[in-house]
């Protein structure tokens, strides 16, 4: 891939977290929704409709290059055998998964009963798996892309499964900040596939993409379920590691 194309597709990711469609685009630098597609599909555009696509997302060019370099250098997933290594070790679990959520050293040691020494340890684990830069101080880096995904089906999600969702899932959702939705329709492929894409979108989303595949003939659409939940918590097994507040 070369890099334009890797340039665009960092670009294309920036747009599509801050919500940002074709049609924005279209109506930012007036043109038709068509020609901003063609300019995405043939990563052809000037520097001046560039810089204004990015100030659609507080950005200038320069923002755009760091993201581009930074993603660069980062990973999009683990291996199977690397994952294992992840939940063969609570603690080592808790470590990744803290650096994951911008843990600093000193937050994790003090929030866990890990200490320095055994945090180090597998701070420097993490390290070599690439999940993490470990720099002088003990200060981090994070390695893993903005898209990072565990692998499906794979050890850490097989470990929630088992050990996290029911759990999890044992709730009213009715207390403060907390909320469970779940959403029935028929939509298209294309409308499924652009709303695992818009995962914190999909609530307002979902109703008006149904009334516009309802436009589709039955043979077009297929049934879809859609549960979302969100709750302030911590798993039993994370909390037993908490040291006494």
């Amino acid at each position: 891939m070369s890099q334009t194309k890797i340039l665009i597709k960092s670009l294309k990711k920036l747009l599509r977290s801050r919500g940002v469609t074709y049609a924005d685009i279209a109506q930012q630098l007036e043109l038709s929704e068509t020609s901003i597609k063609r300019m995405f599909s043939h990563n052809n555009f000037s520097l001046n409709r560039l810089s204004a696509i990015c100030g659609m997302i507080e950005m200038d060019f320069v923002d755009l290059l760091r993201v581009f370099d930074d993603e660069q250098e980062k990973i999009t997933h683990l291996s199977s055998s690397q994952e294992q290594e992840l939940v063969s070790d609570l603690k080592f679990l808790v470590v990744a998964l803290c650096v994951q959520n911008t843990w600093t050293f000193k937050e994790i040691v003090h929030h866990y009963t890990i200490s320095e020494t055994e945090c180090i340890s597998y701070l420097i684990r993490l390290d070599r798996l690439g999940i993490i830069q470990l720099l002088p101080n003990n200060k981090i880096r994070r390695m893993v892309a903005q898209d990072f995904q565990w692998l499906p089906s794979g050890p850490i999600e097989t470990f929630f499964e088992q050990e996290i969702q029911s759990e999890f899932l044992h709730s009213h959702f009715i207390d403060a900040g907390e909320q469970r939705v779940y959403l029935s329709g028929s939509l298209s492929n294309k409308s499924i596939d652009l709303l695992n894409k818009k995962i914190e979108m999909l609530i307002n989303e979902f109703s008006d993409m149904q009334n516009d595949d309802a436009k589709l003939p039955v043979s077009s659409r297929q049934g879809v379920g859609l549960l979302l939940a969100i709750r302030p918590w911590e798993s039993t097994a994370f909390q037993q590691l908490k040291r006494n507040q």
